[in-house]
């Protein structure tokens, strides 16, 4: 990225591509295999929070209430959807972020549920390892909370780093922002209704709009 001829802003990262472009089934069966095998580190949480005697309820990732978790993880995702387009477009228009293009699935029935699975995989992959498990084991190592919370917030925006320095930015925020809000309510699940409805939105928004629509980057 940083040694590409081109400037950050002229280059793309694509979120969701073809895995075997011109090959609809063999495509929809490597993207099921890459969502299913993508949640094994989340098995691996829920076997070492077995070997504590603790379980996915520990952190809050259950059904015990899950109206709630809906309507607080709606309200999360509006809010901070809306300001993470705004952050990115703005990111984008001073050349400090990719330009991000989150689809790139071939026209099929299967391209919106994969879509759909995708945002709901990554949702649950980063909220209860990053968010919930790592914050409940610094917990037990005797942590601040202020340096959990940091080291947290830095590794989700470590990993969001291909999208330029305003993904880091944003997703660092957002990590302090579903942190505090994880520690507030001791659910991981609100986090993760809000992680799978903003990237729903987005995926799907995008693959409709992108080069479509003049204030969005493409």
């Amino acid at each position: 990225m940083l040694t590409s001829e081109k400037p950050i802003s002229g280059q793309t990262a694509v979120i969701v591509g073809s895995r075997a472009p011109g090959r609809p089934w063999l495509d929809l069966a490597w993207q099921l295999f890459a969502v299913a095998t993508a949640l094994v580190p989340v098995a691996l949480v829920g076997h070492l929070l077995l070997r504590g005697r603790e379980s996915f309820r520990t952190i809050g990732f259950d059904l015990r209430d899950r109206w709630r978790d809906l309507g607080r993880g709606t309200a999360i995702a509006a809010a901070v959807g809306g300001a993470g387009l705004l952050f990115y477009i703005g990111a984008h228009a001073t050349g400090a972020n990719l330009t991000v293009d989150p689809s790139q699935l071939p026209d099929h029935w299967w391209r919106i549920p994969i879509l759909v699975l995708v945002s709901a995989q990554n949702a649950v992959l980063e909220e209860t390892i990053v968010l919930g498990y790592l914050n409940h084991r610094l917990d037990q190592l005797g942590w601040s909370v202020r340096r959990a919370t940091a080291t947290s917030a830095l590794l989700r925006g470590s990993y969001h780093l291909y999208q330029g320095a305003g993904g880091f930015a944003g997703n660092v925020i957002m990590g302090v922002i579903f942190t505090y809000l994880y520690r507030r309510w001791g659910r991981v699940m609100p986090l993760v209704v809000a992680h799978t409805l903003i990237d729903t939105a987005a995926l799907i928004g995008a693959t409709y709009l992108l080069g479509k629509v003049s204030w969005l980057p493409s």
